[in-house]
């Protein structure tokens, strides 16, 4: 009896030499996936990926008792995976425009958990640092539900190198920060970006706060911190609070709950996607000949293929007064059958084309 039981573990241990070096065989491949993750400025985790291979994997055990098992087994490697992948990825270095504790350093905070994030003084420069190698990522807002587009970043989208890999929706959340010991009823005054400070009128009234501007939420919290004066408040966000060491006094203070800015990550190598994902998007900018009826003839061609924008805006063209270029949010894949010819067919109808990156669309933060 003990003879056969060695003779079962020394089995056991013979599969479990195989399984090691089939793990070390597959944690190299997964340094591939983490350097196409690092390039394009992607996140590790991939849901709907990571869901296909387990119902993939999964038919490939005969055992019914044992296919029970089996996804534990391969979401536990996943996991390991994942872990593996964030240590490779981790210290990217991530631009953004602004002072930490601004939504866009939270953002990107949340984007690129690992990363190292470098505040610059405007879009421009956070880009530029991209483009120049000095950081490998910039996230950039590009539309707020309440105050539209952000040209500015749709514009470097337009005229620069970089390609947008991932858009992710943050929402906004304003509350009331003053320094440790103020009560809320000591406050007389609260600072914050303009906008901030229109989202919060309502309770801004109702307590009767004078208002001070600043550039924006963050500076507003870093004033408040640095005067000491009890009653002060800045309106920003729960992170600012910790950054400046501020309290928060009251949540949720902003008039709507629907306040969401979407940030766009930049990186200079394209995306690549899978073309038969339900959830694919990419951005498309184009600017039609000057013909007539030529924007009607390109909007028939994308209809034609089946594609279904979801935004559709005009940007006006700076160096040429009066003239303007398009901007498309597309539901589908550029690089699929249809969406090739799509793009070859609308070119005939532009003078500028370009597609700027595909990523997969439901990215909250």
């Amino acid at each position: 009896m003990m003879g056969d039981l060695e003779k079962t573990r020394e089995e056991i241990r013979e599969i479990d030499e195989q399984m090691a070096a089939l793990f070390q065989k597959r944690m190299e491949v997964v340094r591939d996936v983490a350097d196409y993750k690092r390039e394009r400025g992607l996140p590790v985790l991939d849901e709907e990926q990571e869901k296909k291979v387990l119902d993939r994997n999964t038919a490939f055990v005969t055992d019914a008792e044992i296919r029970q098992y089996y996804p534990m087994f391969m979401q536990e490697v996943m996991s390991i995976s994942r872990k593996y992948q964030e240590r490779l990825i981790s210290g990217a270095r991530v631009a953004f425009s602004g002072t930490p504790g601004a939504f866009a350093h939270i953002a990107s905070k949340k984007i690129f958990p690992q990363g190292n994030c470098i505040a610059f003084s405007s879009f421009d420069e956070a880009y530029l640092s991209v483009v120049e190698g000095e950081c490998d990522y910039a996230v950039l807002p590009i539309e707020n539900s309440y105050a539209g587009e952000v040209g500015q970043s749709v514009d470097l989208m337009c005229h620069g190198i970089l390609y947008v890999n991932g858009v992710y929706s943050l929402p906004v959340i304003h509350n009331l920060l003053a320094v440790p010991g103020a009560r809320p009823e000591d406050i007389r005054m609260v600072i914050s970006h303009p906008q901030a400070l229109s989202q919060c009128q309502p309770y801004i009234r109702q307590h009767g706060y004078q208002e001070q501007t600043e550039v924006n939420t963050a500076v507003a919290a870093e004033r408040v911190a640095k005067t000491g004066d009890p009653s002060v408040a800045a309106i920003a966000s729960a992170e600012t609070a910790s950054i400046y060491g501020l309290e928060v006094l009251d949540h949720d203070i902003n008039e709507s709950r629907d306040n969401t800015t979407r940030f766009a990550v930049f990186a200079r190598t394209q995306n690549e996607l899978s073309t038969d994902r339900d959830e694919n998007r990419f951005i498309m900018l184009f600017r039609v000949n000057n013909v007539s009826g030529a924007l009607a003839d390109a909007l028939q061609v994308i209809s034609r293929y089946g594609f279904n924008m979801n935004v559709l805006r005009s940007r006006p063209i700076k160096t040429t007064p009066w003239k303007y270029y398009f901007y498309a949010e597309v539901e589908g894949s550029p690089t699929s059958q249809d969406g090739r010819k799509m793009v070859r067919e609308l070119r005939e109808h532009c003078d500028m084309l370009r597609v700027v990156g595909q990523y997969i669309q439901g990215g909250d933060l």
